[in-house]
């Protein structure tokens, strides 16, 4: 599908690649992997032909299609939602047109026998054929199943681009590459401003997607769900595993333990033999072999051992002083921006120590209610923060607010106090701002580099109470996890909005979800709380299964009264309304009997699944890998249908009333 073959990219003296080779199939799903810098968006962009290689080729098929989401794009800022997700359509739009010319220059025409008429039979021929190829049924309805699955809501497709957040118009832009369905999807990052819901609704459209994959993300759990090889970059090579990112992990660690081994022993081998050949080199009767031992040197192939980027951040938060039992206290909080209702009802109370994440779908109000916490945003209700707390804020845009104009040092410089200035440069280097490093202007730093730096400026002061929103936006895999183990020991008071999933586990021991009619309260882990909502819409799902078996109550079945004038609402309507509404509840009502069906059938097969896991001989590691590997599709197909049946449950609610 993808041949790269020899690739090499030179910025001056800088190598970013040095002759890399690999090749994509059909059905790779790839997780491309590496320090911030290593050059994985810069390898997207050669393969689409944003930029061009200093040496070696990339191939790809005729015919192909490619998509592409990278970090930043422009949007079309007066179009609607979904009439902007609608041009994901133009092919087949441009094809239908053009079936339409052919239709009517066919019925002008009688020469049949002739070459150009020919000609035009074959090209109707092949558009019918790529229509067919293209499924081109039901286009709105696709474009508005994956933008819900995103996150939007009905009444807000008809809403202009332009009054909705960066975050979101990305969401558009990946609706639109999903609807494309090319047959090479490349990925920069997909699930930045995603929610959990919506990141849990892409890996199930993933897993069942007929083309390949490759993808960059910071995401752990979106890499092992999705991918099944890894590919590194690191120091202009690349390094190809054939196994989704944790086990990756797992076999490069051993890989490079056993080759140390091996180049350790080697080393001692040549050591060995050279105090050999010095000792009898000079002694006649031994110079015979003295010469044999010196062939043999010549003849060995050096081991050489993967020059891997090992450097990591080193992140220490300083002792929590002393404070109150009770840290944050809320009562009735309520937010409203003119008419607009953000949320209501959040009482909330956080102890001394907690460690607590909040979540909820983006745009129920998180981050105003971290403003409101930290007095950015007033609020209707009591809101307290106890005695003695000193509290340290990491905003969601915290890298952006960094002076541009000062020097890495400088930007730390201005913040630190007292002794611990002796320390600026120690403690910048552990972040990775080592040399000249500390003299670049902040302008200058990657998105990476800057999340570091202002992770950085937290340090310099004492802080029982940390508020972080989205901390790890940017930060690659590994500084995640030297950021998760060090406000795993922070001693302090923690509260943390985060949409990764594997970043929050172990770290937040309580979850608290933000809806626009409240607060709700969980005990435990993150996955844990993600199953028990799952189990939730399982459980909605099965009562209304029973509520349609069981055939409408009384008070259901009672015709609507009719209203002054002798029509209800539906009488109304023009005739062509009441068609359109008609068709539109049969469709949905279609859907989600077809849905319905086949989640019982989907649960059946997962049934099945579960008793030949249970029996799994794990002796035959590749076969019992196929087996999960199936099992995790299955499971997650599942979680899709069931999006898909809320949604057109939902709907169905909507266009009723």
């Amino acid at each position: 599908m993808i041949s790269v073959s020899e690739l090499s990219v030179f910025f001056g003296e800088r190598v970013l690649f040095n002759k890399a080779s690999f090749f994509v199939s059909d059905k790779d799903r790839i997780g491309l992997v590496g320090k911030n810098g290593a050059g994985k968006s810069t390898m997207l962009k050669l393969i689409i032909g944003e930029q061009t290689a200093s040496g070696g080729a990339i191939t790809i098929p005729k015919g192909k299609t490619v998509g592409y989401l990278p970090q930043q794009m422009r949007h079309n800022e007066d179009v609607p939602i979904l009439e902007e997700a609608s041009k994901a359509f133009d092919e087949i739009n441009k094809t239908q047109d053009r079936l339409d010319a052919i239709g009517v220059e066919l019925g002008e025409r009688d020469d049949y026998e002739s070459e150009g008429y020919s000609r035009l039979i074959q090209e109707l021929n092949d558009l019918n054929d790529r229509l067919v190829i293209m499924e081109t049924t039901n286009l709105q309805e696709k474009a508005e199943r994956v933008l819900k699955g995103l996150g939007f809501v009905q009444e807000e497709l008809y809403r202009p681009m332009s009054e909705f957040s960066g975050g979101w118009k990305m969401r558009v832009e990946l609706a639109k590459i999903l609807l494309q369905s090319p047959n090479i999807l490349l990925l920069d990052e997909p699930t930045n401003h995603l929610d959990i819901e919506s990141i849990e609704w892409l890996e199930g459209f993933l897993k069942v997607y007929h083309g390949c994959i490759m993808l960059i993300s910071h995401d752990r759990d979106f890499l092992d769900n999705i991918t099944n090889r890894t590919i590194e970059i690191s120091k202009g090579r690349i390094y190809d595993y054939k196994f989704p990112y944790s086990k990756y992990l797992v076999q490069r660690t051993d890989e490079l333990e056993k080759q140390m081994n091996a180049y350790k022993n080697q080393q001692k081998e040549i050591e060995e033999t050279k105090v050999l050949i010095n000792k009898f080199r000079a002694k006649k009767n031994k110079a015979a072999f003295a010469q044999s031992l010196i062939k043999k040197l010549d003849k060995m192939d050096i081991i050489e051992v993967d020059d891997f980027d090992s450097s990591k951040i080193n992140i220490k938060f300083p002792p929590a002083p002393h404070s109150g039992k009770v840290v944050v206290k809320a009562e009735e909080l309520k937010k409203h921006y003119g008419d607009k209702h953000i949320f209501s009802d959040v009482n909330l109370m956080i102890t001394k120590q907690e460690k607590i994440a909040l979540v909820g779908k983006n745009g129920v109000g998180k981050t105003t209610l971290l403003k409101i916490l930290t007095g950015q945003e007033k609020a209707e209700g009591e809101f307290n923060l106890g005695h003695g707390v000193d509290m340290g804020y990491f905003a969601q845009d915290e890298a952006e607010k960094l002076d541009d104009n000062l020097t890495v040092f400088e930007t730390i410089d201005d913040v630190a106090v007292g002794d611990i200035r002796t320390q600026v440069r120690n403690i910048l280097g552990s972040f990775l701002f080592g040399g000249d490093d500390i003299d670049k202007k902040v302008k200058v730093l990657s998105g990476g580099e800057r999340t570091r730096l202002a992770i950085c400026k937290l340090l310099f002061h004492p802080y029982n109470l940390l508020i972080m929103d989205e901390p790890t936006n940017h930060l690659d895999l590994q500084s995640k996890d030297v950021l998760k183990e060090a406000l795993k020991k922070f001693d302090g008071t923690l509260i943390i909005v985060s949409h990764d999933r594997n970043f929050l586990h172990g770290l937040a021991k309580d979850i608290y979800e933000l809806r626009k009619s409240g607060i709700k309260h969980f005990v435990g882990d993150i996955y844990e709380f993600l199953e028990e909502k799952r189990a939730a819409s399982i459980a909605e799902f099965e009562q209304g299964k029973a509520k349609k078996k069981s055939g409408p109550s009384k008070s259901q079945a009672k015709p609507k009264k009719p209203t002054a004038d002798g029509a209800d609402k539906t009488q109304k309507l023009s005739y062509e309304e009441k068609k359109n509404r008609g068709k539109t509840i049969r469709k949905l009502k279609n859907k989600i009997q077809r849905t319905e069906k086949e989640i019982e059938e989907t649960e059946a097969k997962l049934k099945k699944m579960n008793e030949e896991i249970a029996n799994l001989d794990y002796a035959d590691a590749e076969a019992a890998q196929a087996k999960l590997e199936e099992y995790d599709s299955l499971k997650g197909h599942a979680e899709w249908l069931m999006s898909e049946w809320e949604n057109a449950e939902k709907e169905l609610g909507q266009v009723n009333s």
